[in-house]
């Protein structure tokens, strides 16, 4: 093996890109609040309308309808409610609908009560039933208040891309909201509200290169906003109080600038999954790569070996000095079965491993990875007293 590490698990956190480490160095250097009104405060100010315009950018929205937020978790949290306003009129919105494959910050169901989240089945892929979803929305109870659909673009664990559209067109025909949870879309599938029929999107920082502790929502327009999940001093307008992360919003807008240029990578970083998953088909021909039926993220590998439990083998590649996942990283030092395959009907006990690329990334950097599976695989294969393929 060659020396140093190899990091594959970019779907958990990209690196911070050096455009993202240099706007941040300049942003500390910066004294004024951004809420003052000296030139100090202003020249700050000047800092964050600048990457709010960026994000605008990647989201193909104006930069008045971004809230800068802690994360994708906090923006979850803040959209996902009952509690809703269409100019000082209230709106009530009385049920959420999420797939069984979301991410836990959208599972958990935000400010909704346990008894108000419906949780919709996914087929074999980790596709919504989009069946299901209409006979859900045909039950709901329209005079109670509005429906909402909490939707993710892309799957954080196997890659498989949602029909985003057609579910939000299913939810418009009834008069529901459309919450679309793009972390994982960010820099690797253009990104549309209109496009994609929603009324509301979330963005995490880190997941495109940018900084820990920073994200936001974005909304369709200006006028239909969720009550706050933080009231303060009336900074982002009044939707989300406390001093501004004047930092790492930096280093988000510089991060979604490049994302707005890494689409064009997107074929020759699939090329490179490809590739990997032909080495893992050679290499061990019983292994299951899940979701690989459907429409992916470029980046995104999610496999699973017979009679190799996923952290078994997550750690078998630290050892080789390969950074991978057992599924997704969605809290401090899990381990564990995955609800994404649970829900796919796959063997959740068994677990399966994640790998998720950059456009940093290189054909050798695959032939690595592969040695190092190879020597896992052969291990493996020594254990049963069974033939390595060749």
């Amino acid at each position: 093996m060659a020396t140093g590490r190899l990091y594959f698990d970019y779907n958990a956190t990209a690196p911070l890109l050096a455009e993202a480490q240099a706007a941040m160095v300049d942003a500390m250097a910066l004294p004024g609040n951004p809420s003052s009104v000296h030139a100090e405060g202003r020249k700050s100010r000047a800092v964050i309308t600048s990457a709010r315009e960026a994000v605008a950018r990647l989201c193909s929205v104006p930069a008045a309808q971004i809230v800068f937020c802690s994360g994708a978790t906090e923006a979850a949290n803040h959209v996902l409610t009952p509690d809703f306003r269409m100019g000082r009129s209230p709106v009530r919105v009385s049920r959420l609908f999420v797939s069984a494959v979301e991410h836990p910050a959208m599972l958990e169901g935000g400010r909704f009560a346990p008894d108000q989240v419906t949780i919709l089945p996914v087929d074999g892929n980790g596709r919504i039933d989009l069946a299901a979803l209409s006979e859900a929305l045909a039950a709901h109870d329209q005079a109670s208040g509005q429906a909402m659909l909490g939707l993710q673009l892309a799957n954080n664990e196997t890659g498989v891309i949602q029909p985003v559209r057609e579910a939000a067109d299913i939810v418009k025909a009834q008069h529901g909201l459309v919450v679309v949870d793009a972390v994982q879309g960010a820099g690797r599938l253009p990104l549309s509200l209109e496009e994609l029929g929603a009324d509301f999107m979330i963005l995490s920082g880190h997941k495109i290169g940018g900084p820990k502790g920073i994200g936001a929502l974005i909304s369709a327009g200006e006028i239909l906003m969720p009550a706050p999940l933080l009231r303060g001093g009336g900074q982002e307008k009044g939707h989300r109080g406390g001093t501004e992360n004047l930092v790492c919003i930096a280093g988000f807008g510089a991060a979604a600038e490049v994302a707005s240029e890494a689409l064009a990578d997107i074929e020759r970083v699939a090329e490179l999954r490809d590739r990997l998953e032909a080495g893992l088909n050679e290499l061990a021909p019983d292994v299951i790569i899940h979701g690989s039926t459907a429409d992916r993220l470029a980046n995104t590998c999610f496999f699973s070996l017979p009679d190799l439990k996923a952290e078994t083998a997550q750690i078998a590649f630290d050892m080789e000095g390969v950074a991978v996942s057992a599924g997704a990283a969605c809290s401090s030092g899990k381990i564990g079965t995955s609800h994404v395959l649970a829900a796919m009907g796959a063997d959740a006990e068994l677990g399966a491993i994640r790998i998720s690329l950059g456009r940093e990334h290189s054909p050798k950097d695959v032939e690595r990875f592969l040695e190092a599976f190879n020597a896992i695989n052969t291990r493996r294969m020594a254990r049963k007293g069974a033939p390595v393929a060749a």
